[in-house]
């Protein structure tokens, strides 16, 4: 069990320090972050905390998960790897080709 959490579903008024404060109730909050849109500067409605144990986490997942907050069911549970969508980042398969090649030629 890892400490860090993915926390979803949540109102977009909700900011880094008030999604710090509703975890700390369960143990001591490493970091607190929602994620921003950047074009507009909206929250997304999802982020992450980390939590200092894999024991707080739990507490956090067990207290906070399915709790209405703000209007809104919020999710919580262990955050998960990124996975790859395929367009860039990572290493490539194919090592070579593609794109344009050599010069202007008649």
């Amino acid at each position: 069990m890892g400490n860090k959490l993915y926390v979803g579903n949540l109102a977009y008024s909700m900011t880094d320090g008030s999604l710090q404060e509703r975890f700390a109730e369960f143990g001591a909050v490493q970091s607190a972050k929602v994620m921003m849109d950047r074009d507009s500067g909206r929250s997304k409605g999802f982020g992450f905390v980390e939590m200092d144990t894999s024991d707080a986490a739990q507490a956090a997942i067990r207290g906070l998960n399915g709790k209405i907050v703000e209007g809104r069911d919020m999710v919580v549970n262990e955050a998960r790897p990124r996975e790859s969508n395929g367009f860039g980042g990572g290493e490539r398969r194919d090592a070579g080709g593609g794109g344009y090649r050599g010069g202007f030629r008649r």
